[in-house]
């Protein structure tokens, strides 16, 4: 066996055994570049911790920490429940209409945080009661909850596109272009599947407000829908780059905070760095432990590898591309979308560039499909954040995502199939 192929099967079974048995993401990537270096004769604990430095050591990272503690000052900071008010105002009395404010919350909420698990917190926490109150179905309305959060990845500002942008050197600011109308995509797909749902559930309609009252709502919501405005905004007239964007939406969360809403204190502040701090922690040490195992993998050219095993579909880009997806959806059952990003899309964009496929297509369709991989068991992270806030069974969870997970698997063959669903308002915007 040559030192290359030795340093594939480390690499593969080395993930497997690790995460079986349960390590940390990031300790099982370093691990098993390092295991992939003994094999390569290329043992060098200066190089390793040369490569750690190097996965963090760029500039547009910054944004991570940044649009981090902006989704945690929404939340603390009562920006996410007034968005939440707003829509439970205008659609809450429709037969089913609290499913339809998830919806729409979950959209405008991610147009501002670029998070799913801030995202899917948040409207657990607040929805998730009311819903159980006024009789709907749990698992389906916490399958529902856990499918919103997840458009939180797609919609810009997007932490997962500034990690794929920074690993495969794409335009961050057109991934972020690329997510707008596959977002809203999602939030139609989640619509469509809900009024499905519906038809076997007995929910009462209620009474519409006033329109005094739902615009007074909307009033409160005013600082809130301006945050999205002002991001998106700022980026495409060049005001600001990404990484700037994401430094003006943690500050004007906090200004919201602290001097419109006034619902933190200068004291609350600690508690809000801490848990963003923990977070970003989290992210930053899946970055550099992915580089050391990426790093060993271009030595082992796993790359060459996959696109000799590939080559004959290069020829054909729409089925090379299904293939492609195919796997990601079978790696999206095992792996979060930040590692899957970090290990994967280094080895398979070259191969879609190859094909002529374009890379801001490629980046948007291998985040959406590691996006929906965080609602897929068993690992599906999401799927254990709303189980968490609900103190519900994860199995219940499981059984009540399955019509809304079907839902983005179609919208996803639909982007397959039709590119230009999302290169053409790319090219538009831009």
């Amino acid at each position: 066996m040559s030192a290359e192929a030795a340093a594939f099967v480390v690499f593969s079974l080395g993930m497997l055994v690790l995460m079986g048995i349960g390590m940390n993401m990031a300790f099982a990537l370093v691990l098993t570049g390092a295991g992939m270096a003994w094999v390569l004769d290329f043992w060098d604990t200066q190089l390793l911790a040369q490569n750690l430095v190097a996965g963090i050591d760029s500039f547009p990272l910054l944004a991570v920490p940044f649009f981090v503690l902006a989704g945690e000052l929404m939340n603390a900071g009562g920006i996410s429940r007034r968005i939440i008010t707003m829509a439970q105002a205008w659609v809450g009395h429709i037969r089913g209409g609290l499913g339809y404010v998830a919806i729409g919350a979950a959209v405008l909420m991610a147009s501002m945080s670029g998070s799913a698990l801030a995202d899917t917190a948040a409207l657990a926490t607040i929805l998730l009661p009311m819903m159980r109150q006024q009789g709907y179905p749990l698992p389906t309305s916490a399958g529902l909850l856990a499918s919103g959060g997840i458009i939180a990845p797609i919609i810009p500002p997007s932490m997962p596109f500034v990690i794929y942008g920074v690993t495969t050197n794409t335009s961050i600011s057109a991934l972020f272009l690329s997510g707008i109308v596959p977002g809203l995509f999602m939030g139609a797909g989640l619509i469509l599947a809900w009024k499905w749902v519906l038809r076997r559930i007995e929910l009462p309609e209620g009474q519409p407000l006033p329109l005094r009252e739902r615009l007074v709502a909307t009033g409160k919501a005013f600082w809130a829908l301006l945050m999205p405005v002002i991001i998106i905004g700022g980026m495409k007239s060049g005001v600001f780059t990404p990484t700037e964007a994401a430094v003006v939406a943690a500050f004007y969360a906090l200004f919201v905070a602290l001097v419109v809403h006034r619902e933190m204190r200068l004291g609350d502040i600690h508690g809000v760095l801490v848990r963003a701090a923990r977070t970003t922690a989290i992210v930053m040490f899946l970055c550099a432990g992915a580089q050391v195992a990426s790093y060993m993998i271009t030595l082992a050219d796993l790359p060459g590898t996959l696109s000799c095993w590939l080559g004959p579909l290069i020829e054909s880009p729409r089925l090379l591309m299904a293939v492609m997806m195919v796997v990601l959806v079978i790696v999206g059952t095992a792996l979060d979308l930040t590692p899957t990003i970090l290990i994967f899309a280094p080895v398979m964009l070259p191969i879609a560039v190859k094909a002529g496929i374009d890379p801001v297509y490629f980046g948007l369709m291998f985040v959406l499909n590691g996006a929906i991989g965080l609602i897929t068991p068993p690992v599906g992270t999401v799927l254990n954040v709303v189980a968490g806030v609900g103190r519900l069974p994860l199995h219940q969870v499981i059984r009540g995502v399955n019509p809304f997970l079907l839902t983005y698997l179609a919208v996803l063959v639909l982007f397959i199939l039709f590119p230009s669903l999302v290169t053409a308002p790319v090219a538009w915007m831009r």
